[in-house]
């Protein structure tokens, strides 16, 4: 079994306002980047992503009801975006057709964004609580 990459994450929870709209964002996506849900019911869902002994989990859980009518702010301390892996363009490319496919809110189509690092090819969309995310293939980064 290969070792456990110290440092790496392990998981990530994101609190949504609506678990069924969010449900709708992330499942498709995650599943085409080879996670599994593992967990789906009214208390939150999960997505597990496990490789050669290694992996990450993404778990959604209702907010508060109390704080559902809170807007997420990218400029605000917190979470300001989440990126995930894709091993190719055609990747990159075939998830953004999938959100679309989805009716995914779609913040910049693929593009080659060199400023970022010389080969970064990237989706950028957001979840239905305005937090923003990516699908990214940057060869020769991370």
């Amino acid at each position: 079994m290969p070792d456990i990459v110290r440092g790496g994450f392990h998981h990530i929870d994101l609190n949504v306002s609506d678990l069924a709209a969010a449900k709708a964002v992330y499942g498709p996506f995650l599943e085409f980047l080879g996670y599994t849900c593992v967990k789906d019911d009214a208390e939150g869902c999960e997505w597990d992503l496990r490789q050669d002994g290694r992996g990450a989990a993404l778990g959604l859980k209702p907010c508060d009801p109390a704080l559902s009518d809170h807007v997420h702010k990218r400029y605000a301390p917190g979470l300001h975006h989440l990126a995930w892996r894709a091993e190719s363009r055609a990747d990159v490319d075939a998830v953004h057709a999938l959100l679309v496919e989805h009716g995914v809110t779609i913040l910049d189509p693929p593009a080659h964004y060199p400023e970022y690092w010389g080969d970064y090819y990237a989706v950028f969309f957001e979840d239905p609580d305005g937090m923003k995310l990516e699908v990214v293939h940057s060869p020769g980064w991370l």
